[in-house]
């Protein structure tokens, strides 16, 4: 399956690739692997200037950090990078309940695309709104919006085990995703990329509207477990 390939490639980058231990390492990995809005609006790596600054420079002063760091591509890579453990197992649960559906509905090729376009989406949106941002944004989190919001589609009467406080309560799709969703405006705060959650699910929910007379829906009422 997919899902679980998906999954698998989260985790092997997280442990494999992903330097651990030195905090200045780990910064220094992000810097130069994961997307940062302000490097895609100049198309140009940031300067150590840009970094002290907080935002983007018309005149950026200091050292390049990362000269050769290709800032499109980095847009990709930020999809598979996670900022800590707690971070990646958060999403590649959320992953693992609602994406098997959704990739039984569209095959693997097009579910591949879903996926990658949501979290491009994503990324977009959080840069749309972020423009100068110079932290950067790591995380599979958008583009597993995307696969929220095709469940919506598809899925909005399966029942949702949702865990609340001690309990767990048997909820409809579309209140434990309506909850989600709307929970996602109250992380202005928080440091949460909250914006790429909310670009990469109304893509998911968009594109599958689009489609859905071209997928294959399977009938019945399944039972999943998860957190809003």
């Amino acid at each position: 399956m997919l899902t679980v390939a998906l999954i698998l490639a989260n985790v092997a980058i997280y442990f494999f690739w992903q330097p651990h231990g030195s905090i200045e390492d780990e910064v220094r990995f992000t810097y130069a692997h994961a997307v940062i809005p302000c490097e895609v609006t100049t198309l140009e790596p940031l300067t150590i200037g840009e970094i002290n600054s907080g935002s983007c420079s018309a005149e950026p002063t200091g050292v390049v950090l990362f000269p050769d760091k290709q800032v499109i591509v980095a847009s990709f890579t930020s999809m598979f990078l996670h900022g800590g453990l707690f971070h990646l197992l958060s999403n590649m649960w959320v992953l693992w309940i609602f994406g098997n559906n959704i990739e039984e509905a569209y095959g693997r090729i097009r579910y591949a695309l879903l996926y990658l376009v949501a979290g491009i989406v994503a990324t977009a949106g959080f840069i749309l709104i972020r423009p100068q941002e110079t932290v950067p944004l790591v995380g599979a989190s958008g583009a597993i919006a995307g696969v929220l919001g095709a469940y919506l589609v598809l899925y909005s009467r399966h029942i949702v085990l949702s865990l609340v406080g001690f309990w767990l309560l048997p909820v409809p799709a579309w209140i434990f995703l309506g909850i989600w969703f709307v929970g996602q405006f109250f992380h202005a705060e928080t440091g949460v990329a909250w914006e790429a959650h909310v670009f990469g699910f109304l893509a998911g929910f968009a594109i599958t509207a689009l489609v859905r007379p071209m997928l294959h829906v399977a009938r019945g009422s399944a039972l999943r477990s998860g957190r809003p």
